[in-house]
């Protein structure tokens, strides 16, 4: 074919797409492909290699027609049970529930399965448009919601309404979250737990602390957890202790959202503390010998740890949140931390006091935690009371600002180091975790070695 009828060709083709997409969006119907949904279902009723690749892509409400929801429905289910699921094992099956006729019958799944299925590109192409007009069509859907929340709402709903808008965009856009949450019943919760408990019980992220791992089970999806002391304790020291045990020792991916400190400080107490090289050698420039060697021997690990600085200083709570939902979204991660708690203002609006700013930020922490299903860390600095104290011991109604936080945190930490008040204290080089709250299970002190120079804590068996 000669150049000018193979461009003439390849323009006829787009137009062709171009026609097809907008047949599909005329008239307020909304973005489909019934012959991509159609050509997926085909692959998946004659081959099990295609519903294996295909449920990684698609969820049910990804299917524009409900028949065709319900017929890929149908394949999984006969697929988890391992048996065949042709046109007639699915048909079968479907008469069995008294559907068949809400998937269009038997002569409309054998239109369905007529052709070929094509190969693992083909189906997976099909499969990843459906998913693209889905998204499509929900980003459409969350599009006019938020117009109208906009429409009728006021000055003092813009914190809501910003919010729901991105929580909205942010599950119409994420691929695989989609509809409405789930119901489960209670016997369908109890044989999964039973599993857990055959397994061993339940295992969170390991704190990289012996005695703390076994009184909490490390740090579970969900929780929030609050580390607060008073100033220079080593509250932050001990939010990147965690921080490297999950990223850098086990390889999930975590994030840390800092308004203490920026990026390089952060990185420089990081790798002193893997490299064991001392903090203040770093800043002064004063390095030795050895100590380069010791950089040299842990930087490849701590370069290749998937965690997350961001020093940005935000501007409300309301950013910081769409930021921590972005980059669940894109990196997976497993573990966020926020320092520090003090430093944040919930949003665009005056709350009554500072006490209901922190109680809304504190609880927002919690939602949000619950909401990606993962631990969040939230550091807070501890009010005067405890140096009034002829101990100095820290209380858990030394928390600053709001009870609320009390309240919203399932795990609170309270750090107290009695060689920050006498230099010369007999217990100088330990500090106490004074796990003060303690949702699932008891309360209790625990003692480490607090290693300054470097800076970090470890257990005291490690000193």
């Amino acid at each position: 074919m000669r150049p000018g009828r193979e461009q003439a060709g390849q323009d006829s083709n787009a137009a062709k797409a171009k026609e097809t997409a907008r047949v599909e969006k005329t008239d307020g119907v909304p973005p489909h492909s019934l012959d991509a949904e159609k050509a997926v279902l085909r692959a998946m009723l004659s081959s099990t290699d295609a519903v294996a690749e295909i449920v990684e892509v698609l969820h049910e409400a990804d299917f524009y027609r409900p028949a065709h929801g319900l017929i890929y429905t149908t394949i999984l289910d006969l697929y988890a049970r391992k048996q065949t699921h042709d046109q007639v094992a699915v048909a079968a099956e479907l008469a069995k529930q008294e559907q068949l006729e809400q998937a269009g019958g038997s002569d409309y799944l054998n239109t369905v399965a007529s052709g070929l299925a094509g190969r693992s590109a083909t189906w997976l192409k099909q499969a990843e448009r459906v998913q693209a007009l889905a998204v499509l069509r929900r980003t459409k859907e969350a599009a006019v919601h938020i117009e109208d929340l906009a429409t009728g709402g006021g000055e003092d709903d813009i914190d809501r309404i910003v919010d729901t808008a991105q929580a909205e965009i942010f599950a119409a856009t994420a691929r695989g979250r989609t509809g409405l949450p789930p119901s489960y019943a209670l016997g369908d919760i109890m044989e999964g737990l039973l599993d857990e408990l055959d397994a061993g019980g339940q295992t969170g992220l390991p704190t990289g602390f012996t005695d703390l791992d076994s009184l909490t089970g490390g740090l579970h999806p969900g929780q929030l957890i609050v580390i607060a002391a008073r100033p220079a304790m080593g509250k932050t020291t001990f939010a990147l202790d965690l921080l490297r045990a999950a990223s850098i020792k086990h390889g999930f991916p975590a994030a840390l959202f800092t308004l203490e400190l920026e990026r390089l400080d952060i990185s420089r107490r990081i790798l002193s503390a893997e490299a064991r090289v001392a903090l203040h050698h770093m800043r002064a420039g004063t390095l030795a010998d050895d100590d380069w060697t010791r950089l040299a021997r842990r930087m490849p690990d701590v370069s290749a740890a998937p965690l997350f600085i961001q020093d940005t200083a935000y501007r409300t709570f309301t950013d910081l949140r769409a930021h921590c939902r972005r980059l669940h979204a894109q990196r997976d991660l497993r573990l966020i931390a926020v320092d520090a708690l003090h430093l944040l203002n919930y949003g665009t609006r005056q709350l009554g006091s500072r006490y209901e700013e922190i109680s809304e930020v504190s609880r927002c922490l919690k939602l949000l935690a619950k909401e990606l299903q993962i631990p969040v860390i939230a550091i807070s600095t501890l009010n005067r009371a405890a140096e009034q104290r002829v101990d100095k011991k820290p209380m858990l109604n030394d928390l600053r600002d709001s009870g609320a936080l009390e309240d919203n945190a399932d795990v609170v930490i309270l750090i107290h180091r009695e060689d920050a008040y006498e230099r010369d204290s007999p217990r100088a080089g330990e500090a106490d975790l004074i796990v003060a709250k303690h949702r699932d299970g008891p309360t209790a002190t625990i003692t480490i070695a607090f290693q300054g120079h470097y800076p970090r804590f470890v257990d005291m068996a490690q000193t």
